[in-house]
């Protein structure tokens, strides 16, 4: 059941994929992480646990090092009950697929989070927040936060939270 967002506005949680792990043979698609990235990926959740971090849907890249990733921060903010998808078109770098993604959201829906990959998550900052970030970091995490009823044609927003793993070491 979704709450009805008429003037309440929207809200992004974006999420880059923790540090992903090279020392294999695998494709791109199914690198798994780190053990830095699952530390980062648990330094960062963690800390945000008494944050308002409120998504009434999860959009994760198919990937698998998106996967595990989400599945940290799931765990660690306890989003265990919150809806999510795995969708191939989040497996985006340039960030085309990301905003097409966000822009067929549901209105119903007043806040989403997404774990994804650069530069596409980079670009979509600076696109629509409102704080220039020159490299959204390995399990970093951002919050912008948008006055629109709707997903379509977001105006800037006004970016309200940045918590890279870097500033809690």
């Amino acid at each position: 059941m979704h709450i009805n967002t008429i003037n309440r506005g929207k809200t992004i949680f974006l999420i880059r994929h923790a540090k992903s792990c090279w020392d294999n043979e695998l494709a791109d698609f199914e690198r798994p992480i780190k053990k830095r990235g699952q530390l980062d990926a648990n330094l960062v959740s963690n800390h945000l646990k008494y944050s308002e971090i409120n998504p009434e849907l999860i959009l994760c890249s198919a990937a698998e090092r998106t996967k595990l990733t989400a599945e940290i921060f799931i765990k660690n903010l306890a989003l265990t009950n919150v809806n999510r998808k795995y969708l191939m078109a989040l497996y985006d770098f340039s960030g085309e697929s990301l905003l097409r993604v966000i822009e067929s959201c549901d209105n119903s829906f007043g806040s989403i989070m997404i774990f994804g990959h650069n530069y596409a998550l980079t670009n979509f900052v600076n696109q629509f927040g409102d704080i220039h970030i020159e490299n959204v970091t390995t399990s970093g995490f951002v919050k912008i936060n948008f006055d629109t009823n709707s997903w379509e044609n977001l105006p800037k927003g006004k970016t309200e939270k940045i918590v890279f793993p870097k500033h809690l070491k």
